[in-house]
């Protein structure tokens, strides 16, 4: 069995809005580097483009909430956008989708 990873691209700003785009697997695994790469972006607004993460588990929902937390501590925001089918469900059923900004698609997000 493969290790889980996570690949983290930063694509051109749009609309003022810093897209990091996700691949792979945002789970207990991969939660560290990510918070890790994350946290380091100072743009005021971040977009997390979920469309490639293959598997969200819930300490990649913790990870999510911890991000949102910290940017929101700085009065920086954060959106999430283009969740897979999986992913989705899994905020649902945390509840999480009334907490985070989620959006359908990157562009929705970056208004």
């Amino acid at each position: 069995m493969h290790p889980a990873t996570l690949e983290i691209t930063q694509q051109p700003e749009h609309n003022g809005s810093l897209v990091a785009r996700l691949k792979g697997k945002l789970s207990l695994e991969t939660v560290n580097g990510f918070l890790q790469q994350t946290r380091a972006y100072s743009a005021d607004k971040l977009v997390l483009d979920m469309s490639g993460v293959s598997y969200l588990d819930s300490a990649g929902v913790g990870a999510l909430v911890q991000l949102f937390v910290h940017r929101r501590n700085q009065t920086k925001k954060m959106a999430v956008a283009a969740l897979t089918t999986q992913g989705a469900a899994v905020l649902q059923v945390a509840g999480l989708t009334k907490l985070l900004p989620v959006f359908a698609t990157v562009e929705d997000a970056s208004v």
